[in-house]
């Protein structure tokens, strides 16, 4: 990087400063876990020269945060495929259930978002339509952070719901399922060839909660990848040319994870995503009534505390299906 001439090519030195600062992100954890043992090493020395309840606390403290390290990094070695580093897009679709699938994903948005903020982060709303009543038809989020798409296609699939619904007078369990799709956010380098005689764009005014927030004009845009049958749109601007961007990097992003799994269309995990939105396919149930349960019907982990997950506590989930596929893969 020091080098002259270097930046003589802008997009090549990008490339380069991005390849480094993903080894680094590597090695220093590495480095740092390396440090803590010695510090470990030392209080052992120690302890075994004086009995001293203070350095025994002292040791304890830093043992355990040795572990969670080391768990920590099991997990992201386990992030091996060509595009776990990359960054994610994440779209919610309602399922069977009506006005309660709908809210069902938007908790799902909410859930996402709470777990995106958690790990530090940048979330974009690419598309959100929302639905009459209440919750969403449809949304589309951009997950900004090295390995989002590493760790978020764990969720790729269908989740279901079963609680006493908020919008029931005779307070009756209902059951709801919503679809979540996980693609890896492609970039310049990756080369996805659309055709423009391929796509349907269609303008339209766009929804929203009313008044001021309403255009005026046709300004949201849906494309149709017809050899595909893929459809995206974005509605979030009011600039018909910027909501025609994002809706060609949704596109793209899509194509590309459509490109992967005819790569991989023997794994079971890919299949799951083109399930019915609908019983017997989910790939995880989260229970609010008669008990609370959240199982995850893959890897058969299950935690009690739904509300957490519900905030964004969804790592033991993600570590679990990685840990699931690594070991299916070593196999």
């Amino acid at each position: 990087m020091t080098q002259p001439g270097f930046w003589d090519n802008q997009e090549a030195a990008r490339g380069i400063i991005e390849e480094s600062n993903r080894i680094k992100a590597w090695v220093d954890p590495w480095s740092e876990l390396a440090r803590k043992v010695t510090e470990l090493d030392a209080l052992v020395e120690l302890l075994e020269d004086e009995d001293d309840a203070e350095l025994q606390e002292e040791f304890e403290r830093g043992l355990e945060t040795v572990e969670r390290s080391v768990g920590s990094l099991e997990v992201r070695t386990m992030l091996q495929g060509e595009d776990d580093h990359r960054e994610a897009i994440v779209t919610i679709h309602p399922g069977a259930g009506g006005l309660e699938s709908q809210d069902w994903a938007e908790m799902l948005m909410r859930m996402y978002t709470r777990w995106a903020e958690r790990h530090g982060y940048d979330v974009e709303v690419l598309d959100l339509q929302p639905a009459e009543e209440a919750g969403i038809k449809s949304a589309t989020l951009e997950i900004r952070g090295e390995s989002a798409y590493g760790y978020l296609k764990a969720e790729g699939g269908v989740h279901r719901l079963v609680r006493i619904s908020p919008f029931d007078a005779q307070a009756r369990r209902h059951t709801s399922f919503a679809s979540v799709f996980v693609y890896p956010l492609v970039d310049e380098t990756i080369e996805i060839e659309i055709d423009e005689g391929d796509l349907r764009v269609d303008t339209y005014r766009a929804s929203g909660a009313g008044g001021q927030h309403i255009n005026k004009t046709d300004s949201a845009v849906r494309i149709t990848h017809e050899p595909t049958g893929i459809v995206v749109s974005c509605q979030q601007e009011r600039s018909q040319h910027k909501n025609r961007a994002t809706a060609m990097k949704m596109l793209r992003a899509a194509l590309y994870q459509r490109a992967l799994e005819e790569k991989e269309r023997a794994r079971a995990e890919r299949e799951a995503s083109k399930a019915d939105i609908g019983w017997g396919n989910q790939i995880r149930s989260y229970v609010f009534q008669p008990y609370t349960m959240v199982n995850d019907h893959r890897t058969e982990l299950k935690d009690s505390d739904v509300h957490s997950v519900m905030d964004g506590e969804l790592d033991p989930f993600i570590e679990a299906y990685l840990k699931k596929i690594g070991s299916a893969s070593a196999a």
